[in-house]
């Protein structure tokens, strides 16, 4: 028997299994896993009576919210393409996206309905807007989202999916230059990444995730298919509010929270953090930018679960690394451990990573030579939507790759470098930003660090530091650079630090060093030198 692989089975498994289970919550509201699939039954009955079917793009623009959750399978359902799409880019990126994707319908937030008015004569191709909870009278072109639900029948919109190659969903990646790329992930894709997920991070109906990793972001970290498959609790979180994560944790006995390093540095910084009981909590999962050990060990020590990495890339759905520990290093000192799980980590089930050098060659597993991380795995995008160059570029002989530099050791564990991008080349010598970064952190004054490359004539370009520090703490240039030198090379070192109120951030949390280094290279012909 060959039956075609679809994530919407998670969601027939989990009302079939758990159909009075509380499985969403978001804000005042709450949906049984049985009341969930009924509203994706008709929302995507809905979108089918407007005319969207096999192969349209259906765009949202939203807060993490059960409509959102919901596109992930009423969408799918009729075998159109899921378009979410970050909500802090700008208008003309929005237009871009839109535009480029063909996209038949846009589903937005109340929110940003002054944005839409202002791109609707600009998206010529989107015929179809719905609001998501209209704070007032809607426009005569406009339909209500809750309308679209209510009024639709709740029978299984379409005929059962033959091809488990269909294209399912459609992320754009924001690149360093030129416009976002658009990443194509099949029904195939998605069904195998959401099975590794869960068999390597264990995964249970037990478990009760605090959606603070943004939906529109990197397939939610895979999250809206492996909670609905095991029938876990997803527990929305529309904006990053510190006090409302803390609140979340305590009130609704959160066992997972995903989320990058910035909001974790931010949550162990807010001063009535203790007031909160945090014991529910088992794991933290970072990811989507390179942490430190000081941030792991901070994490266990102030939330009392385990803290562990994990990489992965859009074009991977994401996830195909983690810093989970082997059997044999469960006996190891806190020390090591931490050191361990502050790692990109080993390849998860389903997944084959190599580190290879400019040779093709796999680099020697000594943790000092450094590669590109190379996936060969189901999980891989199935192409760059309408840029065949692209693809080839990126999947080579069987193999993607990722533009990550990295090492591995004798365990088979990656250390992220760096971003091939984000490598400052000094003289002739390589730095990661990564590691100064790092040794940054270890300062007790250090709240928040980005380090980026600066023209100088005379080396190429030179590393500076831009630094947040703590509340109530204090500290110089010259105690910052020494407390590097004291870690690293002389020429690794910052040779300015710059002092910020707040470094520019991205919808995840993710700083965004591109914004940081525009000003030093303005007037240069290439960023790089």
């Amino acid at each position: 028997m060959n039956v075609p692989l679809t994530p919407l089975d998670f969601c027939r498994r989990a009302a079939h299994l758990y159909p009075n289970k509380v499985g969403i919550v978001d804000g005042q509201k709450r949906f049984t896993y049985r009341q969930f699939s009924q509203r994706m039954h008709r929302f995507a009955n809905g979108l089918k009576s407007l005319g969207i079917g096999r192969g349209d793009v259906v765009s949202f623009l939203s807060y993490n919210s059960h409509q959102l959750l919901e596109a992930y399978y009423g969408v799918v359902q009729i075998q159109a393409i899921l378009n979410p799409i970050n909500i802090r880019m700008a208008a003309a990126e929005i237009e871009y996206i839109l535009n480029h994707a063909q996209s038949k319908a846009l589903c937005f937030h109340s929110d940003f309905r002054p944005l839409i008015q202002a791109l609707q004569t600009k998206i010529p191709g989107t015929r179809h807007f719905v609001e998501i909870e209209p704070a007032g009278p809607l426009s005569k072109d406009y339909h209500d989202y809750e309308e679209i639900v209510s009024q639709s029948p709740a029978d299984v919109a379409t005929e059962s999916l033959t091809d488990e190659n269909l294209a399912a969903e459609l992320f754009y990646t924001s690149g360093t230059t030129g416009h976002p790329k658009g990443v194509i992930l099949s029904h195939r894709t998605l069904y195998l990444h959401a099975l590794n997920v869960i068999a390597s991070l264990n995964f249970t109906d037990e478990d009760n995730l605090l959606h603070v990793v943004p939906l529109f972001h990197v397939n939610g970290w895979g999250t809206p298919h492996t909670l609905t498959a095991v029938g876990g609790r997803y527990v929305m979180l529309r904006k990053i509010a510190l006090p409302d994560i803390l609140r979340l944790i305590q009130e609704e006995h959160i066992t997972r929270i995903f989320a990058v390093p910035a909001v974790f540095i931010a949550l162990l910084a807010y001063p009535r953090r203790e007031a909160y009981d945090l014991s529910s909590l088992k794991r933290a999962f970072i990811g989507g930018a390179p942490s430190s050990l000081a941030l792991i060990t901070r994490i266990e020590e102030a939330f009392g679960c385990q803290a562990i990495v994990g990489y992965g890339l859009t074009e991977t759905s994401p996830v195909v690394s983690s810093g989970c520990l082997k059997d044999h290093m469960q006996s190891w000192d806190v020390s090591q451990r931490r050191a361990y799980q502050v790692r990109a980590g080993t390849e998860i089930i389903g997944t084959q990573i190599r580190v290879v050098n400019r040779q093709g060659e796999d680099v020697a597993p000594n943790d000092e030579e450094v590669g590109e991380i190379a996936i060969r795995s189901n999980v891989v995008m199935t192409n760059y939507y309408k840029d065949p160059e692209a693809t080839q570029k990126a999947i080579r002989d069987g193999w993607f790759y990722s533009g990550d530099l990295a090492t591995i050791n004798q365990e088979g564990s990656l250390r992220i470098v760096d971003r091939s991008k984000d490598i400052i080349i000094s003289g002739g010598e390589n730095i990661s930003s990564a590691e100064v970064e790092n040794a940054l952190y270890s300062h007790p004054a250090v709240f928040e660090c980005a380090v980026i490359g600066v023209p100088d004539e005379k080396w190429g370009e030179v590393p500076v530091a831009m630094v947040v520090c703590k509340p109530d703490t204090q500290t110089t240039e010259a105690e910052l650079i020494q407390h590097v030198r004291s870690q690293l090379a002389r020429f690794k070192c910052p040779k300015t630090i710059y002092f910020k109120e707040v470094l520019p951030k991205g919808g995840t949390g993710k700083i965004l060093k591109r914004e940081l280094r525009e000003p030093f290279w303005a007037d240069k012909e290439q960023k790089v030198n």
